[in-house]
């Protein structure tokens, strides 16, 4: 492997400089959005954005007319156009396992075969040969010509992954539940045995289809659950006499009711899956950036190829608008750098995510992967410290429940908190109640928010509305808390596939400012191999014996309780 070249050290060019001077001289002068927006009645055309979906306002952040152009500024210094070009052009940007980062090319479309050679293959047509046979398996199965053991066709899917194998996939289900109408699925990914085993119970194993996500076959959380999903499948299909003691009866079932999204077919077959219903990935995948490719197959049976396509044609329409798009006209690296913005001029350490929208309840969760994996990083893609503040971290909650939890520090804490707000016009199940038409109350608190966040509540103001003295400092809000407002349309497959592809390259584009590589994870690798040596310390005293004080307190406590 060639020597890698070092990211540029933004923190020593005259852009940083620039900007750190420029958020100097507003602090210095006060920043108060209510007088920005009243001196400039073109705040809000200037900062407002469209892409195919989804409209952006963005005129409630902590910048002016020159913040933007300075952010831009330091978004070229560090490189960020150069580095967007390799990524789609399929490079080994991911640095440390010298690799491509072709995530892009998942949503690419037929006509695009023969125009992508990454590590010597046509990535496009590897891609939709994969999803041409995902496509196929999903028919027969939603047809009901698939069929179990038993000869019953199947009514519910379990998917059993971790990660990116699981977080990318729950959250699109929960996010399309309108839309289905194939299986039921399920997901499975903690080891913990409670999760499997409270989302198999109810379940008829004659009709239930076991997909096993894990790109190696060897991850030991989605390994074990396969395992312990085998087992309650046999169990079940013996009880009920469905089922007879013999090997072949045995295979016949596996073979029926479990199938993989893997690329080691031989650990596949050795499980007892037919290596024909492995569904495989690349290795320039990286697993939070996998939602769309195999990994998602269990979206298909329950969607169908249709809807799965409209999803794909999302992300698509974003990767076009963030590479096409001229710098000062894209809400992708703008979002991007005025989170860099937040994180490393004002120091602000975290960033909510807020949609008003139910079924986006697992979005907030599918960020923090996404975001918190690929750029919580001290090192950067050279091996070298890195020289600023990296990763933010991501939380958040869906509408209203997070204003009568956390909303209150929000508004009034020490600790200010950059937010993206996101909401729909028009909602799946339009309900008026009392002649209130209750999607447009929500509408109304999204709406409500971000302007008290903004524009606050003055003493005087609280005064006005007869308030005693000695209370109105409560009362007060300061205001000038930053937010961005989202705004769709509705919520269907193709906008969330913007949604999904907005995040990614706001991550990605935060990632080159940073000189980071957004797309390895070893953070994860210390604690799972350190796992495999503590594990038999449980029960074994030699085990025991080499592990530290407190990890030997612990495991004492534990063996003096275990029933």
């Amino acid at each position: 492997m060639a020597k890698i070249a070092a990211p540029i050290d933004v923190t020593a060019t005259p852009e940083w400089k620039a900007l750190q001077d420029h958020h100097d001289a507003l602090m210095a002068g006060g920043i108060s959005l209510k007088d920005w927006f009243a001196a400039d009645p073109e705040r809000v055309p200037k900062l407002t954005f469209k892409t195919p979906d989804l409209h952006f306002d963005l005129s409630k952040n902590l910048v002016t007319d020159e913040t933007v152009k300075l952010l831009l500024d330091l978004c070229r210094a560090a490189g960020v156009e150069e580095r967007r070009d390799a990524m789609y052009a399929g490079e080994h940007i991911n640095t440390t396992e010298d690799r491509a980062v072709f995530h892009t090319g998942l949503r690419r479309p037929k006509s695009d075969i023969g125009t992508y050679i990454v590590d010597g293959s046509d990535a496009v047509a590897d891609v939709h040969e994969v999803l041409d046979k995902m496509f196929a398996f999903a028919d027969r199965v939603r047809s009901g010509e698939w069929k179990g053991v038993t000869g019953k066709a199947i009514e519910n899917v379990v998917s059993i992954g971790i990660g990116g194998s699981d977080l990318g996939p729950v959250m699109i289900y929960e996010a399309l539940k309108p839309f289905r109408t194939g299986p039921a699925c399920r997901f499975v990914s903690n080891i913990d045995p409670n999760d499997i085993a409270e989302k198999v119970k109810g379940l008829d194993p004659e009709t239930t289809l076991v997909i096993v996500v894990s790109k190696t076959f060897t991850t030991l959380e989605t390994i074990t659950n396969a395992k312990m999903a085998r087992w309650w499948l046999l169990r079940e299909l013996r009880a009920s006499g469905a089922l007879d003691d013999s090997a072949e009866r045995e295979a016949e079932a596996i073979a029926k009711h479990f199938v993989a999204v893997s690329t080691n077919l031989d650990l596949v077959a050795d499980f007892g899956i037919d290596p024909e219903n492995a569904f495989g990935f690349w290795s320039w995948v990286g697993g939070r950036y996998s939602t769309d490719s195999a990994v998602g197959l269990a979206l298909i049976l329950a969607y169908g190829q249709e809807r799965f396509e409209e999803l794909l044609a999302g992300f698509h329409d974003m990767d076009l608008y963030f590479q096409d798009t001229p710098l000062e006209q894209n809400v992708v690296a703008l979002m991007a750098m005025i989170n860099v913005w937040y994180n490393n001029f004002f120091e602000y350490e975290t960033h909510a995510v807020l949609p008003y929208n139910q079924y986006l309840h697992r979005f907030a969760a599918y960020l923090q992967q996404l975001t918190m994996e690929s750029n919580g990083k001290s090192v950067r893609w050279d091996g070298s410290p890195v020289t600023c503040g990296t990763g933010e971290i991501f939380w958040g909650e869906p509408g209203t429940n997070g204003q009568h939890a956390f909303y209150q520090l929000i508004h009034q804490g020490t600790k200010p908190v950059p937010a993206d707000f996101i909401a729909f016009a028009n909602t799946a199940n339009a309900i008026e109640v009392e002649g209130q038409d209750v999607h447009e109350l929500f509408l109304g608190n999204f709406l409500a928010q971000t302007k008290a966040l903004a524009f606050g509540k003055t003493a005087d103001e609280v005064r006005a509305e007869g308030t005693p003295e000695w209370i109105v400092p409560a009362r007060c809000f300061e205001g000038n808390r930053p937010t961005t407002s989202i705004f769709g349309t509705e919520l269907n497959p193709h906008t969330l596939g913007e949604l999904i592809a907005l995040y990614e390259h706001i991550t990605f584009v935060e990632g080159v400012v940073w000189g980071i590589d957004s797309f390895d994870q070893w953070g994860v690798e210390l604690g799972k191999q350190l796992a495999k040596q503590i594990t038999p310390a449980l029960h074994d005293d030699e085990a025991l014996a080499a592990q530290d004080a407190s990890t030997q307190a612990l495991i004492d406590f534990y063996r003096r309780n275990r029933t």
